[in-house]
This record gives C-alpha cells, sequence and structure tokens, in this order.
C-alpha cells in the first residue's frame, strides 16, 4: 500500500488535472461543442480513478469509516455518471460545473503554503479563543508542519495529548461544496452571492465548534470508556486514541455530512435553481426521474 507521501505525488497533481477536466467540460458545454460529452465522461471517469485512490487512505491510514465509505461509494458513482453522459442518457452538466468549481476554490488551499497556513492557524485562533472563553487553558504548540497548530493537554500521568489542527480541519472542503453547488446554478449573482455570505459563516462557525469539542474530548478523555468497540471497530491499541475517534471519526465526521446536507437544502429556499442538482443526485440514489419545480 501506497503511504501518505507517495499517494500524495499521485493524488495531488490528479486533482488538478481532474479539476481542469471538468472546467475543460463544463466550457465545451456551455459552448454547446459536440466533443462536450467526451470531455464530461473522462472528467467523471478520472474523478473515480482519484476516489478509489483515496479510499485506502481515508479507511485504513485515517481510520475514519464516514470518509472510507464515502470515498468507495464514489468511484461506482463517478462510473454510472459518466456511463449515463457517455450513452446520453442525461446530461449532468450542472453537476460538472459544480465540481470544476468546487475543485478551484479548494486546491488553491491545497496547494498553496501561505492560503493553507494561514487558514489553519486562523482556526487555531478561534478555537484557542472558545476554548478559553469555556474556562480551558490550551496550550498551542508547534506541530509537524511548522505551525503553531497543535492543542496540547496533559492527562493525570502526565501523558501528552495532542490534537492538530490540519487543512482538513478549516472547513473548506464544506465551504468549496457549498459555493460550489451555489455558482454553478443559473440564478442571479445576487443570490447566490447572498446564499455564499449567509452559508460560509455557519460552516466556518460549526467547524470552529467541531473542533473544540475534539480537542476538549479528546484533552479531557471524555469517551474513554469505549474502548473496547473502537479498538475491535477501528483496530487501535492506543486507550488515549478513543476519546479522539469517538469526537473526531464518529461523531463530528457524521454531523458534518447531516449539517452540510441541511445547508444546501435550506439553501434551495433562496436558491431554488439548486434543485437541478438535487433531481441529479435523487436520480442517482433512486434510478427515478423527479421534477421539484421549486422555482414557481
Amino acid at each position: 500500500m501506497l503511504g501518505a507521501t507517495d499517494l500524495a505525488t499521485i493524488t495531488d497533481p490528479l486533482a488538478w488535472i481532474v479539476v481542469l477536466t471538468f472546467a475543460t467540460s463544463a466550457i465545451l458545454s456551455m459552448r454547446e461543442s459536440p466533443v462536450a460529452r467526451y470531455g464530461a465522461t473522462g472528467a467523471w471517469a478520472l474523478f473515480a480513478v482519484f476516489w478509489a485512490l483515496m479510499v485506502p487512505h481515508y479507511a485504513i491510514e485515517m481510520r475514519s469509516i464516514v470518509e472510507g465509505v464515502l470515498s468507495a461509494a464514489a468511484v461506482p458513482g463517478s462510473l454510472y455518471v459518466a456511463s449515463l453522459i457517455y450513452t446520453e442518457r442525461r446530461s449532468f452538466e450542472v453537476l460538472t460545473r459544480a465540481v470544476a468549481i468546487m475543485g478551484f476554490i479548494y486546491l488553491p488551499f491545497e496547494a498553496i503554503t501561505v492560503i493553507r497556513s494561514g487558514s489553519i492557524e486562523m482556526v487555531v485562533a478561534h478555537v484557542e479563543f472558545i476554548l478559553r472563553a469555556v474556562g480551558v487553558e490550551p496550550t498551542v504548540i508547534t506541530g509537524p508542519d511548522g505551525l503553531q497548530s497543535t492543542f496540547l493537554f496533559l492527562a493525570e500521568n502526565g501523558h501528552r495529548l495532542t490534537t492538530r489542527v490540519i487543512l482538513a480541519c478549516t472547513g473548506i472542503g464544506s465551504i468549496s461544496i457549498v459555493a460550489g453547488l451555489a455558482l454553478s446554478v443559473d440564478a442571479t449573482p445576487r443570490r447566490k452571492l447572498l446564499g455564499i455570505a449567509i452559508a460560509v459563516p455557519i460552516i466556518y462557525g460549526l467547524n470552529v465548534l467541531r473542533v473544540a469539542f475534539i480537542a476538549l474530548a479528546h484533552g479531557f478523555q471524555w469517551f474513554a470508556g469505549f474502548r473496547d468497540p473502537i479498538f475491535l471497530i477501528f483496530g487501535i491499541e492506543d486507550p488515549y486514541l478513543v476519546s479522539y475517534i469517538v469526537a473526531d471519526r464518529v461523531i463530528s465526521q457524521s454531523a458534518s455530512v447531516l449539517v452540510l446536507v441541511a445547508i444546501t437544502l435550506g439553501l434551495l429556499r433562496l436558491i431554488p435553481e439548486l434543485a437541478t442538482i438535487v433531481e441529479d443526485v435523487l436520480f442517482l440514489l433512486t434510478g427515478r426521474e423527479y421534477d421539484l419545480d421549486l422555482a414557481n
């Protein structure tokens, strides 16, 4: 199995290739090019390859059931979309454009050091503020990335309990998804920007609370009593990681998916054109056509 560094040397450039392919297919579609269908087919097929590479990373290295299942489901899902586009059963034009926009929002945070570092340290500062507001005096130390990105707590026996904030902890993933969806549909610029202006602070604020919750749960070992099932399910042997796994991998990641769905559905009231994407997703899940017609 590829290590994290080896995998990144493949997936990082592949991510840019995938996003550029999505963008190219979206432009061709807007220009009504006869080859747009082939571009979109290729983009979704490459997307499936990307997620296939990420499955072992999430499921085995990160021990994330939620991300592991979602990335695994994305492989056949992307291939199914590619087949539907190729056979002209459905165009997925808006969804294809949305993925391209999501990528262009997210990837600079991944690739540009100053943006990535700044976003991480901003989250750390806000989480530190929250912890102090509830009477906890956290110690922030330098992480392996060279940033002030790690919260340090000490167990009663002096064992060091560290919770490191990485890019995935900044909420940029969810922000890019919501912004990409809003910007991809045929709505007025004012409603698009208003929707983003409402959703982004909510996502960011909830994300700061999420990180604060994980740091507290890990630092104070709130879920240490779940040792046996966590050892069994996640295959870990360090008892000090149990609370972190429960707080992050089980509670927070599950809640994040539900919150993202809720925010997207909430935006339908302001941007009913998002119904087009919802209809596409429902078709993929059920194989049935839907006409939500929320614009009328």
